[in-house]
């Protein structure tokens, strides 16, 4: 992302019909919006049962962003969600807002070692408590 300064940020999750799934999600949603400047909306797409990564970018453009980071809440790049489904949509999205300039965030979160050595602590927590 060197050289690219966004202007919004869109946490981009798999989504469920449960209604439960999306707290996760949500929580970190709160979490990062406590960690970036005010002026830079974070909103939360979902590929499905809930806010699209379309409308996401839409209202992000209508209220005037337009240097939006999209970033993929997953645990593995290595589905075929983050290696095809999800950069040919922000291609298309990106001929479809010509106005906005995108930018996905390539991998996923699950891949960042700050993230595995805290699901590693979890696990060794929640096991002690088992």
């Amino acid at each position: 992302m060197a050289g690219f300064d966004p202007d919004a940020l869109i946490l981009l999750a798999h989504g469920s019909p449960d209604p439960l799934w999306i707290l996760p999600a949500e929580a970190v949603l709160e979490r990062v919006r406590g960690l970036v400047p005010r002026e830079c909306p974070v909103v939360l797409a979902v590929l499905e049962h809930g806010k699209a990564l379309a409308e996401a970018v839409r209202d992000l453009r209508d209220a005037g962003h337009r240097r939006i980071v999209i970033l993929p809440l997953f645990l593995s790049a290595g589905g075929r969600h983050l290696r095809r489904d999800v950069p040919a949509m922000v291609l298309a999205l990106q001929q479809t807002f010509k106005s906005v300039a995108l930018h996905l965030v390539p991998g996923a979160l699950g891949a960042d070692d700050a993230v595995l050595d805290a699901l590693a602590e979890a696990a060794v927590r929640h096991a002690r408590l088992a």
